[in-house]
C-alpha cells in the first residue's frame, strides 16, 4: 500500500500542476470543452483513487469539486470568474492535504465544511455565502538560497505535463493527455551517487589521457580513446537524467499571475516561450524563487492598471513574456513586460540621496549604468512597498543568488515602454570547462564561460600595459581594461620568475571587462566542481575546487567575487577605464590576422573562431584519406590555409616537435581545425571589402592595420576540411531559402557564406527597397535576416512593410544589430534580435524559427 500511496502522491502533484494551468486558461476561454473535460477527468481520477486508498477528507473535497466541474462541462452551470476562484480554492485545499500526507503518511486534521458548503451552493446554482476570496495565499519566495543547497526530490516530468504548453497558446484547446511512456521512478539520491561516480570517472579518464600524452605508448592509444569516448557518452547520459524542462518551474506562475491580477485589479497576460528548454535539476531548483520574485515585481509595479494603460495608448491588458533558450553551454532566460519601465531620473535621484553616486558621476553615466543601481541592497524607487513586492526591493538578493550559481543578470528598460531582464545561467553545476592558469607556482581554474580571450602584452605593440593615475590598465584594441594581478590578489609569495612571460586573461562579468594577470596558461579541461571546504566558504574569491588529470587539487576562481573585491560592479561599467563608446556600438569587427603561405596577410572574423591552439607535427595524422588531429576526445579534421601546403608531410617531418598554430572552429560539439604559419594580431576594422579576387577561399581584399589583407572565406575551408560538418539538419533535403538584407558589403560577405555553409540557400540584397522588389516579383523565402541600421526605409521600416501584408507577412524575421533596440525591433515585427557576429546564436535562432514555422 505504501508504494500505491507514493505513486498516487506523485501523480497528484503532476495533475495539480496541470490543473492550475488548465483552470487559469479556462477563465480566459470559458466555453472550451476540451479544457473542461480535461479538468473534470483529472479531478475524477483523484477522487476515485482516494476512495480506494481510504482518504476520506481528500475524497470529500474532490467529490464536491467534481460535481461543480461536471455541471460546468454539461452546460448546467455557466463558467464565471467567481466560480473559477472557488475551484482554484478547492485545488489549493487538495494540495494542502496532499502535502500533509506526503509529510506524515496520513491525512492532516482540518475542517473543510465551509469550502464544501460553498462548492455545493455553487453546484445548486445558489449564491455561495462566505465564499473564499481568491485562492489560498501563496508564500512569498524567501530567496534564501545558496549554491550548496540540495533541491528536494521532484517527480520525473510526464509527457502529459502542461508545463510544456506556452501560455501564448491559450486560445487553442487543450487536447487529452497522451498515454504515458514507460517510466521508472528512481531516487534522487541514486542519481546523485551516479553523478558523483561519473565525475570521478571523468577525473580518472583525464589522468589516463595525461599519462598517454607523456608516455607516447602507441599500443594504449586505441583503448584509451575508446575509454574516453565511452566516458563522454556515459557522462552525457547521466546528465540527461538530471535534466528537466524549465516548464517544471514555470507551471505555477500562471496561477500566481492570475491571483495577483485579481488582487491588484489589473489585466495581465503571461506568455511563456521555450518551456521545454532543459537544464540541470539542481540549477532549476535554485532559480525558482528568483524567477517567481521577478514575475511578481513585473505584475505589481512593472505593469500599469487598465486605466493608466489606456491613457498611455496601450492595450488595457499588460503582457509579461517569459522565454528561455539554449545558448552554448548556458540557458538564457528573459523576463519582459510592456509596462511603465524604470524612470531613470527617479533612480538617479535616489542614488544621489543614498550617497551611491554624485551628481557629476550621474551626469557621465548612461541609462544602462543608472539602471544598475536597482541591484544595490535595499534600493527602491517605489513610493510605498506593498505586501506583494517592491520594484527594486530584493533585486540585490536575486542578483546575488543568480551569481552564486555562475549566472549573470542584465537589465534593459525604457521609461513608458517596459523592462527586460536577461538571465544567463549554466546548464549544470557539476562539470564545466575551465581554463587552467598559474601564479607563483600554483595552478588555478577559471570557468571558461567567463574568459573572453587570453592576450600576451607587449610594450611595443597595440596590446600593452599602461599606468593611469597609479593604476595598471591594459590597452586592448582601443579600449582600456582595469588589471588585477592574481598573485597579488591572493597574497602569494614572489618566486623570482617575474613578468617576462606574464599573460592577461580577459574576463567578462555582465557588462564589466577586466584583465587578470597570470604567470602562464596551461590548458583547458573539463573539471568536476566540488564544494569549497567550510574553512574557505566565506572567501568570495573561490567558487569551488577540483582535481586535475595529474591528481593535483586546485581552487576554482570566482570571476564575480574577483570583480567585487576589485571594486568593480558587474551592473555598472567603470567609466574611468572603459570608453563610453562601448554604449554606442559601431560597425567595426574584430579580425584575426595570420600568415599562411606567401603573399598578403590573411584575416578571419574572430567571432567564428572557437579557440587558438598550438599543435606539434606529431599530433597531426593521416586517417581515412583525411588529415586529422586528436583534440579533446575527438578526431578533428585539419586543413592548411595555405592550399599549397602538403599536410601529409607533417607526420613524417624531421622535427616532430615543431609547433604549428591551429584555428579551431566548433559547431554542435564537432571541432574543425585550420592550420596557419603564424598568428599576427587581433585588430578591429570597419574597412570596406573589395571583392573580385581570383583565389579560391578568399572573399576579397581589405585594408586592415594599414596593409592590403586577404579576407578568408571560412565556409570554403571548413567544407574543404569536412564537407558536411556545417550542415544544419532539416526535415527535407531541400535547403531552406533565406533572404539577407544588409547595406554593408563587408557584413554581407561575412554573414552570407556562414549561412550558406550552415546549409541554407542564401539570397542577398543591399537595401530594404530591393528586398521588397523581390517580394513583388513573387520570390519566396522561409525566413529573413535583416540589418536594422540601413539608409532609406531602414530595417524597422522594412519589417513594418513586410508585416503590413502580402506573401511574406508571416515569415520569421531576425534582426542583426550592433545596439540594443530589442523593443523597437519587436514592435516593428521582428521575431528575434541578434547582435552582429553572434553566429551560433543566429543559427540557433533560425533553427528555432523554422521549426516553429514547420510545426504551425
Amino acid at each position: 500500500m505504501d508504494d500505491l500511496l507514493a505513486d498516487f502522491l506523485t501523480e497528484c502533484s503532476e495533475n495539480l500542476a496541470e490543473l492550475d494551468l488548465a483552470v487559469v486558461r479556462l477563465e480566459r476561454t470559458p466555453n472550451d470543452q476540451p479544457t473542461l473535460s480535461l479538468i473534470f477527468r483529472l479531478v475524477h481520477t483523484i477522487k476515485g483513487t482516494c476512495g480506494f486508498l481510504g482518504l476520506p477528507r481528500l475524497e470529500k473535497v474532490a467529490h464536491a469539486s467534481e460535481t461543480v466541474l461536471d455541471k460546468f462541462r454539461n452546460g448546467a452551470l455557466s463558467v464565471s470568474v467567481s466560480g473559477i476562484g472557488i475551484i482554484l480554492s478547492a485545488l489549493d485545499r487538495i494540495r494542502l492535504i496532499i502535502d500533509g500526507i506526503s509529510a506524515t503518511g496520513a491525512e492532516p486534521v482540518g475542517d473543510d465544511s465551509a469550502l464544501i458548503a460553498v462548492l455545493e451552493a455553487l453546484a445548486e446554482g445558489r449564491q455561495p455565502e462566505g465564499m473564499p476570496q481568491g485562492a489560498i495565499p501563496q508564500p512569498e519566495p524567501t530567496l534564501a538560497l545558496t549554491s550548496a543547497a540540495l533541491p528536494r526530490e521532484e517527480p520525473a516530468p510526464s509527457e502529459s505535463s502542461a508545463a510544456s504548453v506556452p501560455a501564448a497558446a491559450a486560445d487553442h484547446p487543450i487536447e487529452a493527455a497522451p498515454t504515458r511512456g514507460q517510466t521508472i521512478r528512481v531516487s534522487v539520491d541514486v542519481l546523485e551517487t551516479l553523478m558523483t561516480l561519473v565525475s570521478e570517472l571523468v577525473l580518472t579518464r583525464n589522468q589516463f589521457l595525461q599519462q598517454l600524452r607523456q608516455s607516447g605508448n602507441a599500443e594504449l592509444t586505441g583503448p584509451v580513446q575508446r575509454l574516453s569516448h565511452l566516458t563522454t557518452e556515459l557522462q552525457e547520459g547521466v546528465m540527461k537524467t538530471r535534466m528537466q524542462p524549465i516548464g517544471n518551474v514555470w507551471n505555477m506562475l500562471p496561477r500566481q499571475v492570475r491571483d495577483l491580477a485579481h488582487d491588484l485589479n489589473k489585466r495581465v497576460d503571461l506568455v511563456m516561450l521555450g518551456a521545454d528548454t532543459e537544464l540541470d535539476r539542481q540549477v532549476l531548483e535554485l532559480i525558482k524563487d528568483p524567477l517567481t520574485h521577478m514575475i511578481r515585481n513585473s505584475a505589481d509595479h512593472g505593469l500599469e492598471g487598465p486605466e493608466e494603460r489606456q491613457r498611455a495608448g496601450k492595450n488595457p491588458t499588460g503582457t509579461i513574456t517569459l522565454s528561455a533558450r539554449h545558448e552554448g553551454g548556458h540557458v538564457v532566460i528573459e523576463i519582459e513586460d510592456d509596462g511603465r519601465g524604470i524612470d531613470v531620473r527617479r533612480v538617479a535621484e535616489k542614488a544621489v540621496a543614498r550617497g551611491l553616486a554624485t551628481q557629476e558621476q550621474i551626469a557621465r553615466m548612461s541609462d544602462s549604468e543608472i539602471h544598475g543601481f536597482i541591484f544595490q541592497p535595499g534600493f527602491s524607487t517605489a513610493a510605498a512597498v506593498t505586501s506583494v513586492s517592491g520594484r527594486g526591493v530584493g533585486m540585490d538578493v536575486v542578483k546575488t543568488n543568480i551569481e552564486q550559481i555562475g549566472g549573470l543578470i542584465e537589465l534593459h528598460s525604457t521609461a513608458g515602454r517596459g523592462s527586460r531582464f536577461v538571465i544567463k545561467i549554466p546548464l549544470t553545476l557539476a562539470i564545466v570547462s575551465a581554463l587552467i592558469v598559474g601564479a607563483a607556482g600554483e595552478r588555478f581554474a577559471i570557468p571558461q564561460s567567463s574568459v573572453i580571450e587570453v592576450v600576451l602584452p607587449n610594450a611595443e605593440s597595440a596590446t600593452r600595459i599602461e599606468t593611469i593615475d597609479g593604476a595598471s590598465v591594459l590597452r586592448l584594441r582601443e579600449h582600456l581594461l582595469p588589471l588585477i594581478r592574481l598573485r597579488t590578489l591572493l597574497r602569494l609569495p614572489e618566486t623570482g620568475d617575474e613578468a617576462s612571460t606574464e599573460m592577461v586573461a580577459v574576463i567578462g562579468i555582465g557588462t564589466t571587462r577586466l584583465g587578470l594577470i597570470v604567470d602562464g596558461v596551461f590548458d583547458t579541461e573539463e573539471i568536476v566542481v566540488k564544494p569549497v571546504a567550510t574553512v574557505l566558504r566565506n572567501i568570495p574569491l573561490f567558487g569551488g575546487n577540483t582535481i586535475l588529470e595529474d591528481g593535483a587539487v586546485i581552487m576554482i576562481l570566482d570571476p564575480t567575487g574577483i570583480a567585487r573585491h576589485a571594486g568593480l560592479d558587474a551592473a555598472r561599467k567603470d567609466t574611468a577605464t572603459t570608453p563610453q563608446e562601448d554604449d554606442v556600438q559601431t560597425e567595426k569587427s574584430d579580425m584575426l590576422l595570420v600568415r599562411a603561405g606567401s603573399g598578403a596577410p590573411k584575416a578571419l572574423p574572430l567571432f567564428l573562431i572557437s579557440r587558438l591552439e598550438t599543435f606539434t607535427a606529431s599530433r597531426i595524422e593521416q586517417a581515412g584519406g583525411r588529415t586529422v588531429a586528436q583534440y579533446r576526445s575527438h578526431l578533428m579534421p585539419v586543413v592548411a590555409l595555405d592550399e599549397l601546403s602538403d599536410l601529409s608531410r607533417l607526420s613524417t617531418n624531421a622535427d616532430p616537435d615543431k609547433s604549428y598554430p591551429v584555428l579551431v572552429f566548433e559547431n554542435g560539439g564537432q571541432p574543425v581545425g585550420i592550420l596557419v604559419d603564424e598568428i599576427i594580431d587581433v585588430v578591429s576594422t570597419d574597412s570596406t571589402l573589395q571583392p573580385g579576387t581570383a583565389s579560391a577561399g578568399i572573399l576579397g581584399v581589405s585594408v586592415i592595420a594599414g596593409k592590403a589583407t586577404d579576407v578568408v572565406d571560412v565556409g570554403f575551408w571548413l567544407n574543404k576540411a569536412c564537407g558536411t560538418w556545417f550542415r544544419t539538419a532539416t526535415a527535407t533535403n531541400r535547403k531552406p531559402r533565406l533572404l539577407v538584407v544588409d547595406d554593408s558589403s563587408f557584413f554581407r560577405q561575412l554573414v552570407a557564406p556562414s549561412l550558406a555553409a550552415a546549409g541554407y540557400d542564401v539570397t542577398v540584397t543591399e537595401s530594404a527597397e530591393e528586398a521588397l522588389a523581390l517580394r513583388d516579383t513573387g520570390q519566396c523565402f522561409e525566413a529573413i535576416v535583416s540589418d536594422i541600421e540601413m539608409p532609406g526605409l531602414g530595417g524597422l521600416g522594412f519589417a513594418r512593410a513586410v508585416r503590413d501584408g502580402g506573401p511574406w507577412a508571416d515569415l520569421p524575421m531576425v534582426a542583426l544589430t550592433g545596439s540594443d533596440v530589442v523593443h523597437e525591433a519587436r514592435s516593428a515585427g521582428f521575431t528575434d534580435t541578434i547582435r552582429k557576429f553572434e553566429r551560433d546564436t543566429l543559427l540557433l535562432s533560425l533553427e528555432q524559427c523554422l521549426s516553429h514555422r514547420i510545426a504551425a
